[in-house]
């Protein structure tokens, strides 16, 4: 087996070239979906649903990708069951992004799996990584959150508005702030009030 390739690479967190002819086009292929996506009228549910199955990885049923919607492959991203993605949210897919089912994500919700060197000369020289974001099922997180690469989120936690992730969530915790911190933990459903 020869050298692996940028793309191999990069699914494999291993420093990588984005400018690299086949992720150059995967990008422009993704960027082309998203283009007639993003002009769908509300109405257009099923020419919705074709585009997303063509963009995403894997899309459960009852899926909702509000435009509009940015991502770098889409390939990457893999969607579970009545997911809800509100207006204007951006995930940089670079690695996986996994969401599980009953999943609600806020508007302007930004999900970054990827990654640049801290060395300068290793940036000029074109290089990066990523690594997967993974969100559990009945996860709901507020509006204008950042996701940072690496992180996993536990099942039915919440993200406050505005929260920038950086660390694993566990399992049925509300993280708000900048880092994001647990303030408290909730279960089965009881808590409700959490501000969007």
């Amino acid at each position: 087996m020869g050298d692996k390739t940028e793309k191999m690479k990069m699914l494999t967190g291993e420093l990588y070239r984005s400018a690299d002819a086949e992720l150059v086009a995967d990008v422009r292929r993704a960027q082309g979906i998203l283009t007639r996506y993003n002009v769908t009228a509300e109405e257009e549910t099923g020419e919705r649903a074709t585009l997303l199955r063509t963009l995403l990885g894997s899309c459960g049923d009852n899926t909702v990708i509000r435009p509009i919607f940015a991502c770098d492959y889409g390939y990457n991203i893999r969607l579970g069951r009545n997911t809800f993605i509100n207006y204007q949210c951006v995930f940089l897919d670079c690695a996986l992004i996994e969401i599980g089912d009953d999943a609600q994500i806020g508007p302007a919700v930004q999900l970054y799996t990827a990654e640049h060197p801290l060395d300068a000369e290793t940036r000029r020289a074109g290089l990066e990584s990523a690594r997967p974001i993974r969100i559990g099922r009945d996860v709901w997180i507020g509006g204008g959150a950042i996701v940072l690469a690496g992180v996993t989120i536990g099942d039915e936690c919440v993200i406050g508005a505005g929260s920038v992730v950086v660390h694993d969530v566990p399992s049925g915790s509300v993280v708000v702030g900048n880092p994001a911190h647990v303030i408290r933990t909730v279960g089965g459903g009881k808590n409700r009030g959490v501000s969007q």
